[in-house]
């Protein structure tokens, strides 16, 4: 893996506009930059997608280990949503998309950091944006991306009719997800709809979740955490609703980080994971500080013999935490890159990346395209 420095195109950011994405520059720094990229071999995206394949298949390994244990409060999952978490997860329900975020050590070998499995956004542009980036500048290269069309095939094995999409209106990133997702959907021969969260109802007379117009839904896409949703006013009518929900509430295993240890637990010394316990005793002096519940960095810690070395703040310190080895990275030009690599229907569909000078992945570091040849 390589960090270049390569040449802007003139408009890009009227380019990157009209392909929908509107935040390409937050609190007057860049958040698509163009202005680098990662160079790899074919043999090191082989790699990373045998990689990605081999977590998923360990996950769901370990979703069934929870339900068939009941190790539910490792996960910090309530006793009264077992439930509709182990019927959910006995059927099967479908599962549009996750990403997992991983690093490249010092010796070549992907490394897991987590599984954003529920709500991972920055698909736009790793599906969209970085593609057209390539076929102006990088026409006679590759990427691994074959998210548009794995998405659009999802959707058709679904076997789903109607689909609402759902977000809350005032981010721009999330209602530029959602639109993009229900674009694929759309393209897959779905019937669709939008609706805003606040504005989902419920009809006790039809005992279903309804839209504006009072209509039962019979799916929903909805960009918020389960976490959040299940402590919602309207949680109690979930189980009884004939709506589909994309992610389902077996994700519920998998989007939090109280898996990371039971993954080692099953999974002693693999090569792709990083030690992970409940206390840090295990890992000395030097670890990384996770919330069990959190995104975009929030409330993570890196501890390096004993001091640490950076954090970040945000809401999640309630929610109890884990803590992982850190691993043995080294920056490139200064700025530490985190590799995205997306699941699509269970299978792996592409790499976006992000980097930052902080070794925290945090919402405002920049996204920047890859190649490889």
């Amino acid at each position: 893996m390589k960090r270049h420095r390569v040449p802007v195109r003139i408009s890009w950011r009227e380019t990157v506009e009209k392909q929908g994405l509107f935040w390409h520059t937050q609190d007057g720094r860049p958040y698509w930059d163009e202005s680098v990229a990662y160079e790899f071999t074919a043999a090191e995206i082989d790699q990373l997608e045998a990689a990605a394949a081999e977590w998923q298949r360990m996950y769901l390994v370990a979703a069934g280990e929870i339900v068939r244990n009941g190790w539910w409060s490792d996960v910090r999952i309530s006793p009264a949503h077992v439930p509709l978490i182990t019927k959910s997860w006995e059927k099967q329900e479908f599962s549009l998309y996750g990403r997992f975020d991983a690093v490249i050590d010092e010796s070549g070998q992907p490394k897991l950091l987590e599984y954003n499995a529920d709500t991972p956004t920055s698909l736009l542009e790793a599906s969209v944006i970085q593609w057209h980036w390539l076929e102006q500048t990088r026409r006679h290269e590759d990427q691994f991306n074959s998210l548009h069309e794995k998405l659009i095939a999802a959707w058709k094995r679904s076997g789903l009719k109607r689909v609402h999409f759902s977000s809350f209106a005032d981010c721009p990133e999330d209602e530029m997800t959602v639109v993009y997702l229900q674009d694929t959907a759309v393209q897959a021969g779905i019937e669709t709809a939008t609706i805003p969260i606040d504005q989902i109802g419920w009809n006790p007379e039809r005992n279903a979740f309804v839209d504006q117009a009072d209509e039962p839904m019979e799916a929903l896409f909805k960009l918020y955490p389960w976490e959040n949703m299940l402590c919602d006013a309207f949680a109690h009518h979930i189980p009884g609703s004939a709506c589909q929900f994309l992610e389902p509430p077996w994700k519920l295993l998998l989007s939090n980080k109280g898996i990371l240890p039971i993954l080692w637990e099953l999974f002693p010394d693999h090569p792709s994971l990083l030690p992970a316990f409940r206390e840090p005793e295990p890992l000395g002096n030097t670890y990384v500080r996770k919330p069990v519940h959190s995104r975009e960095g929030a409330n993570v810690s890196i501890v390096e013999n004993g001091v640490a070395v950076a954090s970040e703040p945000g809401p999640y310190d309630d929610t109890g935490y884990i803590y992982q080895a850190l691993a043995r990275t080294q920056p490139h030009d200064g700025c530490w890159p985190a590799l995205g690599l997306w699941i699509v229907d269970g299978e792996p569909a592409g790499m976006g990346i992000r980097e930052d000078t902080s070794r925290i992945t945090g919402n405002l570091s920049r996204f920047v395209p890859h190649w490889f040849r």
